[in-house]
């Protein structure tokens, strides 16, 4: 059998949603570990403000600006990310968003918007990039999803949907890229305290969480940080080659029992 080699010492990264949330976290645990990291979002400012945050840390980093709805800014932004840190080697797809609101009551519109974001966005920047990953017989792929796919949660039916897609295609791609070198992985993660859903009002959240708890989707009151997400990008891409991290579903720790303290 021929020889897998080992990954090289430079593994440029393309990271989408890393304005903030699991994408910023994803961004700036990566760097630390010593990849070199382009960030891309549509706050292209937020993005800045952390590539220079990284730089001033020892690390490299570029932000461009990335709407992953849009087939001349994904084209561009992963042109300007090669120029600048070399043939792309890892991407992390974090790009996402959510609406609160019950399935039968989402106009189609708003249904649409989510699926374009949530999935075809993610199609449309992996396919920019992966033919390439390909040709060298190498790359890392993870298309961050959402524990939703085994628990759907009520009131996020078009996310839920397109989280689901995102997974189908994550395992499709799995089987079309197999002898080709390159990875592709599902990391799922459990609710996280991230950038999504900080914004809605309390008369909006709290019914959803109250929703969680009548179906049981809410064991204990502990969030990820999206620290402990970016952790497990880390240890996903750094696998050694030979191995592949098809599926991590990562979950908060509960909080100790008064008996175990």
């Amino acid at each position: 059998m021929p020889r897998i080699p080992p990954h090289p010492e430079r593994r440029p990264v393309l990271v989408t949603g890393a304005s903030s949330g699991i994408g910023a976290a994803v961004a700036v645990g990566l760097a630390e570990a010593g990849y070199p990291v382009a960030l891309g979002a549509r706050r292209t400012a937020i993005c800045e403000e952390l590539a220079a945050k990284i730089r001033a840390g020892g690390g490299e980093a570029v932000a461009l600006p990335l709407d992953v709805t849009s087939d001349e800014s994904v084209s561009f932004f992963v042109s300007e990310a090669e120029q600048a840190l070399g043939e792309i080697e890892v991407v992390v797809t974090c790009a996402g968003e959510v609406t609160p609101e019950n399935s039968y009551q989402t106009s189609t519109p708003s249904f649409e918007v989510q699926l374009q974001l949530n999935l075809v966005g993610t199609q449309r920047f992996v396919s920019a990039v992966v033919p390439a990953m390909a040709a060298r017989g190498r790359g890392d792929i993870v298309f961050v999803t959402s524990d939703v796919v085994r628990l759907p949660r009520p009131r996020m039916g078009a996310y839920v949907a397109a989280k689901n897609a995102l997974e189908g295609l994550a395992r499709a791609m799995q089987m079309e890229l197999e002898g080709t070198g390159v990875r592709a992985s599902i990391l799922r993660p459990g609710p996280t305290l991230s950038g999504m859903g900080s914004t809605w009002p309390v008369e909006v959240l709290q019914p959803v969480l109250d929703d969680w708890t009548r179906f049981g989707l809410a064991r204990h009151d502990r969030f990820l940080k999206p620290r402990d997400v970016a952790a497990a990008v880390l240890a996903v891409v750094s696998m050694p080659r030979g191995a592949h991290i098809t599926l991590l579903e990562i979950e908060p720790e509960a909080p100790l029992s008064e008996g175990e303290r």
